[in-house]
């Protein structure tokens, strides 16, 4: 500590012995990094900024989660997997049936009660009040005061990625044993539609909102398609 001045500086470890941290009790602002020259001249420079771009980068790529993730697609593309591949591995329908439908249900529980909530920040479920009621709740995890969020853009990817392209797959399905009349495997796939389509529904309410913010979401969705076919037909015709 210099004379006549009640400044604090501390060397910082991670850094060369040459760039120091200065405190000031009197003003409350940013930290700053202090470089120090051969002339005691003190040049202040940001300490954030040169850090941004590279924070920014690696909490994009970076998976926080990856166990999560990892079963987050795990038992869906088990499920899956089965389904396609049951006929060839075994001719028990009983053993199929069970396996999917115990993959499935474990897909339901881990996307509804862990990975939701780790790598998006949303969960749902149901609870009943004093009175009997039985009220369902979609919560958000609030963004802070900075800004920072707990997951990672990767993360967000692959977790819409699954929970959109699954359900759509098992609709798929069951439109191919409806049309091609295999009876018994309709009641497995009308399984998948049901357990996935609900994480699906109860995630987007999740993300969006009330009901009304999801009918007027998908209002304007059709009318901007309705509105862009309006015009390209009228260039055509212009044409």
């Amino acid at each position: 500590m210099r004379g006549g001045g009640r400044r604090e500086r501390e060397v910082c470890r991670d850094w060369p012995a040459a760039v120091t941290w200065r405190r000031e009790a009197e003003v409350e602002r940013a930290p700053t990094m202090l470089r120090q020259d051969s002339g005691d001249d003190i040049e202040d420079v940001s300490l954030f900024d040169a850090d941004d771009d590279l924070s920014r980068r690696s909490k994009k790529s970076k998976i926080r989660h990856p166990v999560a993730s990892f079963f987050h697609l795990f038992f869906r593309v088990s499920a899956i997997v089965v389904y396609l591949l049951c006929e060839l591995l075994t001719s028990s329908f009983i053993a199929c049936m069970v396996t999917i439908i115990l993959l499935l249900s474990c897909d339901f529980w881990a996307v509804k009660n862990v990975t939701g909530r780790l790598m998006v920040g949303l969960r749902w479920w149901n609870q009943v009040d004093d009175d009997g009621r039985s009220h369902w709740v979609f919560e958000a995890r609030k963004v802070s005061a900075q800004g920072s969020k707990t997951s990672s853009e990767a993360e967000s990817r692959i977790f819409w990625l699954g929970l959109i392209t699954c359900p759509m797959i098992w609709v798929i399905f069951a439109f191919s044993a409806l049309f091609s009349f295999k009876v018994k495997w309709l009641a497995v796939v009308v399984m998948g539609v049901v357990l996935q389509g609900a994480n699906l529904y109860g995630y987007i309410r999740c993300k969006v909102g009330s009901r009304k913010n999801l009918t007027s979401m998908a209002t304007n969705y059709l009318g901007k398609q309705f509105l862009r076919q309006t015009v390209a037909k009228e260039d055509q015709t212009a044409s």
